[in-house]
């Protein structure tokens, strides 16, 4: 018996969502199916379930931007000074030898709320070496981000691509990866890398881009005002990967 009534107040509540978020049931509907809801559920299940869909209706695709091969002490600047501007938070997974000689630039990063990440210290191909060359490449990046920041990255964007099997127990970090590629890098031009990014990427989306050409600066601060016009959010990859 209980479980019927359970399944009563289930498809009530069902109902009502459908009404409410539809809005086109006719007003006498809509008063029957709130009062016997109401009946069923209790005033305080219906309040959680209008606040729900309330939530639901005001949510904005999020996405990520992740930038590799930095810091640059040319651009990144740049860029992060328009990341500023737009108070946008993105990601970087920085290059070891790169972080060495731009510790204040590093640091700036950490200050303004960007998640740092690794990316090898040599961009090498992680499967294409033996696994101790591998670990020391990547322990020996965290080391680096760590004495410009005081912190250890958990996140690694590996070269490439190209991941070792299991490699993230033996260096306990995530490797985190893309859905889409600007291929920035080989088109070094703003048209090219703005069609790549596509005009309403999925939400949860990662883009893939460098910060250590002119033309990447720009198409991402153009990427953004673009997107955020259409009610896009920017989050940093651990937002989209940590629930």
């Amino acid at each position: 018996m209980r479980k019927f009534f359970s399944g009563i107040v289930v498809v009530l509540l069902l109902l009502m969502g459908t009404v409410w978020s539809a809005g086109k049931e006719p007003e006498a509907v809509q008063t029957i199916g709130n009062k016997a809801a109401r009946l069923v559920a209790g005033e305080g299940m219906i309040r959680l379930m209008e606040q729900e869909l309330m939530e639901q209706s005001q949510a904005h695709p999020e996405v990520a931007l992740t930038f590799d091969d930095g810091p640059s002490p040319k651009y990144t600047p740049l860029l992060l000074d328009g990341l500023k501007e737009r108070n946008v938070r993105a990601t970087f997974f920085l290059l070891g030898q790169n972080v060495k000689e731009n510790q204040e630039l590093v640091q700036r990063m950490q200050a303004e709320g960007h998640l740092l990440g690794n990316h090898t210290y040599n961009h090498v191909q992680l499967n294409k070496i033996p696994e101790t060359t591998a670990r020391q490449e990547i322990l020996k990046t965290n080391n680096e981000i760590y004495e410009a920041t005081g912190k250890y990255p958990e996140y690694m964007r590996p070269p490439y691509g190209a991941w070792k099997k299991n490699m993230e127990l033996c260096v306990e970090m995530l490797p985190v990866f893309w859905d889409i590629d600007t291929l920035d890098w080989k088109s070094q031009n703003v048209d090219a890398i703005l069609k790549a990014a596509g005009e309403e990427p999925e939400d949860g989306s990662i883009i893939l881009m460098h910060d250590e050409y002119q033309t990447s600066v720009e198409a991402a601060l153009l990427l953004i005002d673009r997107l955020k016009e259409k009610g896009y959010e920017f989050v940093t990859v651990d937002e989209l990967i940590v629930p």
